[in-house]
């Protein structure tokens, strides 16, 4: 039987950008474990077959992580093994040199630089810094009984967190913030509301890093940077400074994207949800279910590819070597045979914490528990001070037909704005 959906293309149908969750029933229906779909990309839409690929890094290889289909590979793969074909031209693939499209042991060295960074004693103290950070940026707009959440909040304070953790001195914070275009609304930094002052605020990013990096390693100081610039490889080896750079921007660049998502997630679930609001304002420690299932239903990656480097089967499809494979967080984490009601939100969701918002296997967001922490701390002191939070009527419609606009991407997934009202407490 031919549906509306044979016909479309889901990297570029704008009708799937608001809910893209019929399309994945619909191909979940066709094969439960995964698809055919358009550019030659096999769709994973089963939570098991999307663990099954996240942790099968041997016959998968995250070269295309990114851009997927439309990563211009530099050779034509051959035969039922291309892993030498891979690694001969490795250095010609788009954003090689980024840990995201690394596998193994280059993957394994990347990863061994953050480790340095994410440990439990400077987790604790960026928590401390998050709770100061969410007063302030609360600050900036109580006043008003309403605000666009994500620019007034959301990006700010998920990218001066990173900025925290990554030891930015506190002294650049401003610079920081105006260069990602998360200045306070209203400024005009650089001319146009909410305009960044860098071109490319990741390249701005490596230069200021680098500086960063070769400063600490002439000038060793009792900081968070020495610590990465005096990083070592698992080996013994130093690391280039454009590699210590890499990680951190990689870090700075996904950390606060993601974040910024999860909460305006978060925020429009405690606006349409009064029910759930309340539940949260009399019992704070349901708090953590609450983030972990806003995850599941809207997790803030859409997409993640990977390519067979060996020809293999997932469940009874066959994948040739040089496949693009598609797993979808979004379709797995509501999967009908592992999430009862999948597409409900549920603050008691018993199994809430097997979803796959964060990737599984050695690619798995290391930036996690960082995450979660500025969820838990962002949810909590907004309850604290802003009281009856709802969405705003004249920006987003009633309730029941509410109009919001998501990021027109087959990668990410997330709010373009989120229009809030609120009474200060």
């Amino acid at each position: 039987m031919t549906t509306e959906y044979d016909s479309i293309d889901y990297f570029t149908d704008p009708s799937l950008v608001p809910d893209p969750h019929p399309y994945f029933d619909y191909l979940r229906t066709k094969n439960p474990t995964c698809c055919p779909i358009n550019n030659n990309v096999l769709a994973v839409t089963g939570w098991e077959e999307s663990n099954t690929v996240y942790k099968d890094s041997e016959n998968y290889s995250s070269c295309v992580a990114v851009a997927g289909p439309f990563t211009p590979l530099p050779f034509v793969p051959e035969g039922d093994d291309i892993c030498a074909q891979l690694e001969e031209h490795r250095t010609e693939i788009p954003m090689y040199e980024h840990m995201v499209t690394m596998d193994p042991p280059n993957h394994t060295d990347a990863r061994s630089l953050l480790s340095r960074l994410l440990t439990p004693k400077r987790l604790k103290e960026n928590e401390d810094f998050m709770w100061r950070l969410a007063d302030r940026h609360i600050d900036e707009f109580i006043a008003q009984g309403r605000c666009e959440f994500l620019a007034s909040y959301g990006r700010p304070f998920s990218l001066l967190v990173v900025a925290d953790l990554l030891g930015v001195p506190e002294e650049d914070h401003e610079e920081f913030r105006n260069a990602f275009g998360a200045q306070r609304p209203g400024t005009n930094v650089g001319g146009l509301d909410h305009e960044p002052i860098a071109a490319n605020p990741l390249e701005w990013a490596d230069e200021k890093f680098s500086h960063y990096i070769e400063d600490r390693r002439k000038n060793p100081r009792d900081d968070v940077l020495t610590g990465l610039a005096t990083a070592l490889y698992p080996d013994g080896s130093t690391p280039d400074v454009i590699d210590v750079v890499r990680t951190a921007t990689f870090l700075f660049g996904a950390g606060q994207e993601t974040t910024a998502k999860l909460l305006s997630a978060a925020m429009r679930i405690l606006g349409d949800r009064p029910d759930i609001q309340q539940q949260l304002r009399e019992d704070r420690s349901r708090i953590p279910a609450f983030i972990e299932e806003c995850l599941r239903m809207d997790a803030p990656v859409k997409s993640v590819f990977r390519m067979a480097r060996k020809s293999t089967t997932l469940g009874d499809t066959p994948v040739p070597a040089g496949t693009t494979v598609m797993v979808s967080p979004g379709a797995a984490n509501r999967d009908p045979r592992r999430f009862d009601n999948p597409h409900e939100f549920q603050l008691d969701r018993k199994n809430v914490r097997e979803h796959i918002a964060f990737s599984r296997g050695i690619h798995s967001c290391p930036g996690a528990p960082l995450a979660r922490v500025e969820g838990r701390v962002s949810i909590e002191r907004l309850l604290d001070r802003l009281g009856d939070i709802r969405i705003d009527e004249e920006k987003h419609g009633p309730i029941g037909d509410r109009r919001y606009d998501y990021e027109p991407t087959f990668i990410l997934r997330g709010l373009t704005e989120i229009h809030i009202e609120f009474t200060a407490l």
